[in-house]
């Protein structure tokens, strides 16, 4: 007759629990699996599909009762290691989030919003358009499938383990901030810089005829320029951000080595 024990038991739950943890705090941040767009039990059923299909292969996970003390820190501490793995891609989408923000505000179509289910509020046009640019590339790249082989071998570089997790790791990730800020303005130099051209050349155009209407013939020059600056900016878009992608999947694994 088959007999289970509760020691056996605990030791199956802990082997897809622990690892389960990590990977929803993944699927819920990172992107294209994180899109409010994608129902939550999706969600939860790909972050299952992954856990069961992983699970054989993971190094040895320790037999903690879940109920436990120990057991909850672990879940905790699992949760939010798949949280900052998430994150760490997640800053460098917003670093082309920022880049349709610095364009949309110097060609003058800031006002240009409609809601955004992923970010959760009004986004400017440009910056949803390249938003999804980039989550095809991300998606022709096989970036999704390097984040579910980055996830495997976060277990090997990070076991699931007792231990309080080290606080270099956050402090990298909160460094790798930096990264919004310096590849959004980089990438939209481009379209600022012939934008400021243009806005000193009509600047100069009203001086010398006074009669002219700054506001009627300004903004179409502007969109103009603007539109055609970010065409050109868009055939060089794929390289970029191939770099800007390794970029965020070494960090990932800097960060999960150093926590």
């Amino acid at each position: 007759m088959l007999s289970i024990t509760s020691a056996q038991l605990d030791a199956w739950l802990a082997m897809l629990a622990y690892p389960l943890a990590r990977i929803l705090g993944l699927v819920s941040t990172a992107p294209i699996f994180g899109n409010d767009g994608i129902p939550r039990r999706m969600r939860l059923l790909a972050g299952l599909a992954i856990t069961i299909g992983l699970a054989p292969a993971l190094p040895a996970i320790p037999s903690v009762p879940l109920g436990s003390w120990d057991g909850l820190l672990i879940l905790g501490q699992q949760t939010l290691i798949g949280l900052a793995m998430g994150l760490t891609m997640r800053v460098v989408m917003a670093a082309l989030e920022l880049m349709g923000e610095l364009a949309s505000l110097q060609m003058g179509l800031s006002f240009a919003t409609f809601f955004d289910p992923t970010a959760g509020g009004q986004t400017a046009v440009v910056s949803q358009f390249l938003t999804l640019m980039s989550s095809l590339i991300f998606l022709a790249l096989n970036g999704h499938l390097l984040l579910v082989d980055a996830l495997a071998r976060s277990f090997e570089w990070l076991p699931i383990a007792a231990t309080p997790v080290r606080s270099e790791g956050w402090l990298l990730l909160a460094r790798s901030g930096s990264i919004i800020f310096g590849s959004g303005v980089l990438m939209a130099l481009p379209i600022i810089t012939a934008l400021l051209i243009t806005n000193i050349a009509l600047g100069i155009l009203t001086k010398a005829a006074p009669q002219l209407n700054l506001f009627a013939i300004g903004f179409p020059i502007t969109l103009t320029v603007g539109l055609g600056m970010l065409v050109m900016t868009l055939e060089r878009m794929a390289p970029l951000l191939q770099r800007l992608y390794d970029l965020g999947f070494e960090t990932m694994a800097q960060v999960v080595r150093a926590t």
